[in-house]
């Protein structure tokens, strides 16, 4: 089934919700850098982000080198953001926190 993307309305609802993620001007994609202590804890990072990932059956695209984890979500069959794309991005956020990650700036 395809997931339905959601409208400039509900998109600006649900960024209250991850307001330290950046939106891209066409609002199809939510992206984030995440910055950790050092490699161990951004892989760790990674690792439990996956695990939620998987069980979402929603993947982000993402990059790891050394401590810093660069993130875009958004859902490639919807063409542009879903729900999920938000509930992965609050997930992220809560293992970054419990983790020791900040926002890289």
């Amino acid at each position: 089934m395809p997931r339905q993307k959601l409208d400039s309305t509900a998109i600006a609802e649900k960024l209250a919700a991850v307001a330290s993620w950046d939106i891209d001007a066409g609002e199809t994609a939510l992206d984030k850098t995440f910055k950790f202590k050092d490699f161990s804890e951004a892989f760790g990072f990674m690792a439990r982000a996956a695990l939620v990932a998987e069980k979402l059956d929603h993947h982000p695209e993402w990059k790891n080198v050394y401590n810093k984890v660069d993130v875009r979500l958004t859902t490639h069959d919807a063409g542009g953001l879903t729900g999920l794309d938000f509930d992965l991005a609050v997930a992220m956020d809560r293992i970054a926190a419990s983790t020791g990650g900040k926002t890289a700036g």
